[in-house]
């Protein structure tokens, strides 16, 4: 029975987030606890008046303090750059690189010595955690790139199949190829592409390479992803006993329904979550 494009759509979810998809919480702990003695040394800065001396005598006497200020600015890197009006300047903290009047100069015109010296926070520690959240807020975008893949996952757990069994994680079209002797010169635009798939199904009958992905908010990326896959499905038609499959969902996709209907119009395998959760996985031959 031929189905229906605006009853399936009309069962895309809004959110599939999990509750480490919005604060990885152990990786901030870890990162705030590798440089706790550093933190505990600079504690003493807080409140005190003559900051400036006694930071020049901690960076004298525990240069790896250093390591820390970049942090204290949400700066990943160890290396910031600054320009102002006397030059161009790049200051290292991985190591006392340049005379600590430098640095000096540098917390005084950043504010981290107004920040410490007139006791705005209590504890160094617990600053350090509240940066570490606000920076670990850029990476949902690739925790939400997972979370699809991982609840994909689940459903081929559950119907059955074993990992490096038969489903693969990641395959390239070449290791597919090496694999099972199968020509997939049609789907690579004749060896040029580098394609990789975020799962691999082998049964008895066929190769069932899978893509997925889900969308929750609109966008630009959303029309060329299916006109990109609506293309792998034409070609993926032209290779025996290998079957293309698409796993999306996502309210972000009424705004881009005409280009995923296309799709869906030439791709008998494009799938949602709805389908996960009505067994479609357990249906393959």
């Amino acid at each position: 029975m031929k189905r229906n494009f605006d009853e399936w759509l009309s069962k895309f979810k809004s959110s599939i987030s999990t509750y480490d998809y919005y604060v990885d919480f152990e990786k901030i702990y870890e990162k705030a606890n590798k440089y706790r003695v550093e933190i505990n040394i600079l504690n003493s800065l807080i409140g005190i008046q003559n900051i400036e001396e006694e930071f020049k005598r901690i960076v004298a006497k525990y240069p790896d303090t250093l390591e820390v200020i970049p942090l204290l600015l949400a700066v990943r890197s160890n290396e910031i750059f600054v320009k102002n009006q006397d030059g161009e300047f790049l200051f290292n903290f991985d190591r006392l690189t340049y005379d600590i009047e430098d640095y000096v100069v540098f917390m005084r015109n950043t504010g981290l010595f107004e920040l410490l010296q007139h006791h705005i926070i209590n504890n160094l520690y617990d600053y350090l955690l509240g940066v570490e959240v606000g920076l670990d807020s850029n990476g949902r975008k690739n925790r939400g790139g997972h979370l699809m893949e991982n609840l994909v996952e689940d459903f081929i757990v559950s119907a059955g199949y074993e990992k490096d069994v038969n489903y693969f994680k990641e395959m390239y079209l070449t290791d597919i190829e090496e694999k099972w002797n199968v020509d997939l010169s049609a789907m690579s635009g004749d060896n040029t592409s580098t394609k990789r798939f975020d799962f691999v199904i082998k049964t008895d009958n066929q190769i069932y390479v899978i893509e997925t992905n889900f969308y929750a908010s609109n966008g630009s990326k959303l029309n060329e992803t299916a006109r990109s896959y609506k293309m792998l499905a034409e070609e993926a038609n032209r290779v025996d006993g290998v079957t293309f499959i698409w796993f999306t969902d996502g309210i972000g996709w009424n705004n881009a329904r005409r280009n995923l209907e296309e799709t869906f119009n030439v791709l008998d395998t494009l799938y949602s979550i709805d389908d996960l959760e009505h067994g479609v996985l357990e249906k393959l031959q």
